[in-house]
Parts: structure tokens; C-alpha cells; sequence
């Protein structure tokens, strides 16, 4: 059996964040999240947690060096051993460095990851519904745009590196939760990472 060491990526309103608590829930590994780890560590007064609440304060984005050194203090505690899947993190082509560097120090290279793909239209028409559902002023067309346009120009390219190494798994991200979750867990089955 191959271990479940998963990145979960996609777009903006692609659900990859209720994915991937469904398949590390599947697998009994942790989802770690950068979003979480953040205010995880700022919650709790950590070092990390201070530096990082001191950033975004100041409106600017968490840098790589220290979110990938978040990430290497969270995959390195126990819970962590058997799996993970990763939301949020890499998200540049310098993270994945950062990523791989660690991984592979452990002898633990990413086993999957796991393509949300959805149409543009889709996600924005997601996000809409969302942010009218929440009430969250951050889900405006123009602000779901901008974030598009990073991932598309950012995160997309890491999905070339993945593919290159013949472990990215492109899944249709568009249909009911359960139809898009049994396509995933299908897609691991078959390159023999079963929960």
C-alpha cells in the first residue's frame, strides 16, 4: 500500500477544502491547511503565530520562507507520520522547492496530487453564491477575479512540475460533493493509495 502524503490544488470555489477534509478524514491523516496552521499558531502566541499575525496586520502577504517553515514544524509532528494532505501549500514554484527539500530529507516524497478541475465560470459562480450565503464582502466579482487571475498565473504552474513527475491526478471538480469525492478516492485507488 502506498502511503497518502496528498497536495489537494484548484482554483478558488473548487472545493478543494471540503475535499480535503473528506479524503484526509478517508484516510485518517491530517489536513493541514495553511490558512489553519496561520491561525492556529497565532491563536495560540507561538513565535511563528506572532510574526505572521505582524504581517498580515500590516496588509502584506505571509512570506515563503516562513510559511514553508510552518509547514515543516506541522508535517513534522506525529500525527503526520502515516500521511497528510496539504490545502493552501505549495503555492509557488519556490515552495515547491522548499516542499521537495524537506520531503525528501525524510526519504517521504509526495505520493499524489490532486487536481480540482472546474471551469472559471464555475468557481466565480461558486464564489457569488458563497459570499451571498455568508455575507462575505471579500467575494465580490472584482476581488474572485483577481484571486483567479493569481492562482492561474502562480499556482497553476507548480501543476506542470507535478505532472512532469507523473503524479498529478486531474479529477473533474464539477457535480454533487459525493460524485466529486468517489471520483478522488477512485483516481488514489487506482495508483494504489487506498484508505
Amino acid at each position: 500500500m502506498t502511503a497518502a502524503r496528498l497536495l489537494i490544488i484548484g482554483p478558488q470555489g473548487s472545493g478543494k477544502g471540503t475535499q480535503g477534509v473528506r479524503i484526509a478524514e478517508a484516510f485518517g491523516i491530517p489536513a493541514v491547511s495553511t490558512g489553519d496552521v496561520f491561525r492556529a499558531n497565532v491563536k495560540d502566541g507561538t513565535d511563528l503565530g506572532l510574526q505572521v499575525q505582524a504581517i498580515i496586520e500590516a496588509g502584506d502577504l505571509v512570506p515563503d520562507e516562513l510559511t514553508s517553515a510552518i509547514v515543516r514544524d506541522r508535517l513534522a509532528q506525529d500525527d503526520a507520520a502515516a500521511g497528510f494532505l496539504l490545502d493552501g501549500y505549495p503555492r509557488n514554484l519556490g515552495q515547491v522547492g522548499d516542499l521537495d527539500g524537506f520531503l525528501e530529507g525524510r526519504g517521504e516524497p509526495l505520493t499524489a496530487v490532486i487536481e480540482l478541475s472546474v471551469p472559471r465560470d464555475e468557481s466565480i459562480q461558486r464564489l457569488s453564491l458563497r459570499a451571498a450565503e455568508q455575507g462575505r464582502a471579500d467575494d465580490n466579482e472584482e476581488s474572485i477575479a483577481k484571486r483567479l487571475a493569481i492562482y492561474e498565473s502562480e499556482t497553476a504552474p507548480i501543476l506542470d512540475v507535478y505532472r512532469s513527475r507523473g503524479i498529478a491526478v486531474e479529477i473533474d471538480g464539477v457535480g454533487s460533493l459525493d460524485e466529486v469525492f468517489e471520483r478522488i478516492i477512485a483516481a488514489l485507488s487506482a495508483r494504489g493509495i487506498t484508505a
